[in-house]
């Protein structure tokens, strides 16, 4: 049986990228590619009901569903590639953790690329919302849990084991802005006074930039 492909574009190179998740300007080859191929890409997943935003003073790129209200006729028929993941409170927490070091580090003249945290540092932070837990091995463990499923999102990556640091990826920025980080923080701050931190739901939801599992 002969199978005969449409001619091949270097873009599709980029376009999988995206369907696997974010795309760097570490990335070299599919950054590029996706620069020099913006409008293709863009239309060609546009038919998916998807929108290309790229941020190249940020240096990423990925994908987001159209929001209902924006959809021309006939659109509302796509089924959803991406699902929206409600975060848990402790991973509310960390990600005000990581996205408020993003900040700081911004703010700072340095010649760094990357924004690295030590997984000690974030410990001691992390301590001051689950005091109750006075175990420190099960607080460190908690920790850790929660920074691999931010891991699984794509906000944070392992930068080293020894001694254990995390880089925070750009893509936290645009999945929680500034906006957002204010108001959360205030949350939490308010959980603290009331001593109802435990009991305090997730408020925040976030895009997952991977593809729907079924």
């Amino acid at each position: 049986m002969r199978c005969d492909y449409p001619e091949f574009r270097d873009w599709s190179v980029a376009a999988v990228r995206l369907m696997q998740g974010v795309v760097e300007l570490d990335d070299g080859r599919a950054w590029h590619l996706l620069l020099a191929n913006s409008s293709q890409i863009e239309q060609y997943f546009a038919r998916l009901g998807l929108q290309l935003i790229v941020d190249e003073s940020e240096g990423l790129a990925y994908l987001k569903q159209f929001s209902e209200e924006t959809l021309p006729p006939g659109y509302e028929a796509i089924p959803k590639l991406f699902r929206a993941t409600r975060l848990s409170f402790g991973q509310t927490v960390l990600s005000v953790l990581l996205r408020d070091a993003l900040r700081r580090f911004e703010e700072e003249d340095t010649r760094d690329d990357r924004c690295v945290v030590e997984e000690s540092d974030l410990l001691d932070q992390w301590k001051g919302f689950f005091s109750s837990q006075g175990d420190e091995v099960r607080q460190q463990r908690d920790l850790q849990s929660t920074l691999r499923k931010l891991e699984d999102l794509g906000f944070v990556r392992q930068f080293a084991q020894e001694p254990p640091s995390w880089e925070v990826r750009r893509i936290l920025k645009a999945r929680l802005t500034a906006e957002d980080l204010e108001h959360l923080q205030r949350q939490l701050q308010k959980a603290i006074e009331n001593r109802g931190r435990n009991e305090m739901p997730a408020t925040t939801e976030m895009r997952n930039t991977n593809p729907k599992k079924n």
